[in-house]
């Protein structure tokens, strides 16, 4: 590995650790500035403002923001994001009850996606101008332009009202078989999956084309390359790093996409729980996963940039 490779991938951590740094000083902002808090929120509005004031010291938030953030970024660096404000359990043992739960949602929907995904837009690339290609890109552009809260309803509708397939709440706690481990994720999986996918084929199928149309690939086709040769020798292995980034930014996406997801389906994971902290106004719990999903969002980017760098011939042969 040369130089100039590690010097960009240095450049690309660096960045990835400045840029979560930016992002937690407009995370807590953000927060602070929200209306009401909690001690509003566990006395309710018939509280006296001495009693207000009381429970606002007990829970520190009577002091200054800025020593407030410097304690706060602290003990995130440490593992320890302090205590809910509304239950006072450690924030971290709650993040930790749902974390699985939202990653086992998260590989289940990439196990699904990403293979289906890839192989519409390798081949909608390869049979470019055909009919396949012209009922994939319009069917991608019209599911994508569908927000996933609509998707999710419709699926409600169709499979648990109206034909009863599939539940309309997805339970993972009381999963004891296959059939039921299905019931319980088939709703979840097929929301998220159809935007992904779409978004997927797409980026795939520009990343593909723009590799097929090079000069490289003429003269390899004037050798009398087959079509398959072509593409699977010659073209995707100069697509990786712009395929890599398509499957990171996509994922990326899936982030967003299971908040939406988790509150319709009542599943227990962390952007419901999220969710739910901001209802009660429980600002360590919202601030701890909101920092869980900006990184998680900051290392799919950084790695489909340093798989970039590194699938990129020109300069691993410099």
């Amino acid at each position: 590995m040369n130089h100039v490779i590690l010097k960009l991938l240095a450049q690309r951590i660096a960045l990835a650790l400045l840029s979560l740094l930016a992002v937690s000083v407009i995370v807590f902002s953000i927060t602070a500035v929200l209306p009401g808090d909690a001690a509003q929120e566990q006395l309710g509005q018939d509280a006296t403002p001495e009693a207000v004031a009381a429970l606002r010291a007990q829970m520190g938030l009577d002091v200054p923001a800025p020593e407030r953030y410097a304690k706060w970024l602290l003990g995130m660096v440490k593992g320890d994001p302090g205590r809910s404000a509304t239950t006072q359990m450690p924030v971290a043992e709650l993040v930790a009850s749902r974390l699985p739960n939202s990653l086992l949602l998260a590989a289940v929907t990439a196990l699904f996606s990403v293979p289906i995904a890839l192989a519409l837009g390798i081949a909608s690339a390869v049979w470019r101008g055909s009919w396949f290609d012209r009922a994939a890109s319009t069917t991608a552009v019209g599911v994508v332009s569908v927000p996933e809260f609509l998707v999710a309803t419709l699926a409600v509708l169709v499979f648990a009202v109206k034909l009863r397939w599939l539940p309309a709440l997805s339970f993972v706690n009381d999963i004891e078989s296959l059939g039921q481990l299905l019931r319980a994720f088939a709703m979840p999986v097929l929301v998220l999956c159809c935007v992904i996918i779409a978004q997927m084929m797409r980026m795939t199928r520009a990343a593909v084309i723009d590799q097929l149309e090079a000069p490289y690939i003429e003269m390899v086709r004037l050798k009398g390359a087959s079509p398959m040769r072509m593409v699977l020798a010659h073209a995707l292995p100069n697509a990786v790093g712009p395929i890599a980034n398509a499957v990171a930014l996509s994922l990326s996406y899936l982030l967003g996409g299971v908040i939406i997801v988790e509150t319709i389906f009542n599943y227990p994971g962390i952007a419901k729980l999220m969710v739910d902290g901001v209802a009660q106004r429980d600002m360590p719990l919202v601030q701890t996963c909101a920092m869980i999903f900006c990184c998680a969002y900051l290392m799919l980017v950084t790695t489909a940039d340093i798989f970039g760098i590194l699938a990129n011939p020109r300069l691993r042969h410099r």
